[in-house]
């Protein structure tokens, strides 16, 4: 597929997306992914990471090889997230700091506008399709509804938490941020961030690594044999993942990871029963500003088919 200029930088701010919404605790990479329209893409991308493109390399030359790897998606997509690590998380940091209702409010707009369109991706509705997203819905829900386990820093620990924490970054509904605070690894992973500690980072990213490239694999099989199961399944994760950024919360139980504050246990309330400012006419109007945006997104997405990328 031919791309302009104008399509990289388009796959490079959907890339800064997803990087903002994945480094906030409740809000998956993967739904913003899947929205935006390259989904399928990024997971075909990925899975074809194996070693026959180094027999590419070797027999073709370097061009066969950056062809077969969708180099320039890869650059474009991962440069975008790269930019927003490092620019867009300050002020969504600041926003969950400072506004948290106003940024969960449009977040939550943007994720209850993504079920309906994931789920209209679905060509034809039967009881098998209604049962996955009745278990995505569950299986999401009870996961955003588990308090965080102890924990560890051993090698082991850090190399699973990076292959679990990466596949929750590519599933929509779950947060792969979440997945570390869940895994009791969040403060450890952000320490060592901190402190340069490249060992502890190096077990996070070989793991990292490991976890996607089988993960994706897994994906690619699934939507290639079973694409409506699947969907509907994704379609239940992001359903079930919503109560976790309800906007109006009673903050029962916190914990600082160094400068950080993470919540660990909260209970959703209306907004008339909030303790403290609800911003109520400015929370829904980010709701609507957010639900609006998935139409936009989706007018920009790729206009080619992502079930080409997947069958190749």
């Amino acid at each position: 597929m031919q791309r302009s200029f104008f399509d990289y930088l388009i796959i490079g701010l959907k890339g800064m997306a997803m990087g903002a919404a994945d480094v906030i605790p409740g809000v998956s990479g993967g739904t913003i992914a899947f929205i935006s329209g390259i989904y399928e893409e990024l997971i075909a991308t990925i899975s074809g990471v194996n070693f026959s493109l180094f027999k590419t390399l070797k027999k073709d030359g370097f061009t066969a090889f950056w062809k077969a790897l969708n180099g320039p998606f890869i650059i474009a997509l991962f440069t975008g997230i790269l930019v927003s690590v490092f620019t867009v998380m300050r002020l969504a940091n600041y926003l969950l700091e400072n506004h948290p209702i106003l940024i969960w409010s449009f977040f939550f707009g943007l994720v209850l506008a993504s079920i309906w369109y994931v789920g209209s991706q679905i060509p034809k509705w039967n009881f098998k399709v209604v049962i996955a997203l009745l278990i995505g819905a569950i299986v999401a829900f009870y996961i955003v509804s588990l308090p965080p386990l102890a924990g560890g820093n051993g090698n082991f620990f850090v190399f699973f938490a990076g292959a679990i924490a990466i596949c929750a970054m590519i599933l929509p509904g779950i947060s792969g941020a979440f997945i570390l605070v869940l895994l009791g690894a969040y403060k450890t992973i952000t320490e060592a961030a901190h402190d340069f500690n490249f060992q502890t980072l190096g077990f996070f990213a070989v793991g990292a690594v490991v976890g996607l490239l089988s993960f994706s694999k897994i994906l690619k099989w699934l939507f290639a044999h079973y694409s409506s199961i699947t969907l509907a399944l994704l379609t239940g994760f992001i359903a079930g993942s919503l109560p976790k950024i309800w906007p109006w919360k009673h903050v029962l139980e916190t914990e600082m990871y160094g400068d950080k504050e993470i919540v660990l246990k909260e209970a959703s309330v209306l907004p008339w029963n909030f303790n403290g400012e609800p911003n109520t006419l400015f929370a829904f109007l980010l709701m609507i500003a957010g639900f609006v945006l998935i139409f936009v997104l989706e007018r920009i997405a790729v206009q080619k088919p992502e079930q080409d990328y997947a069958a190749n």
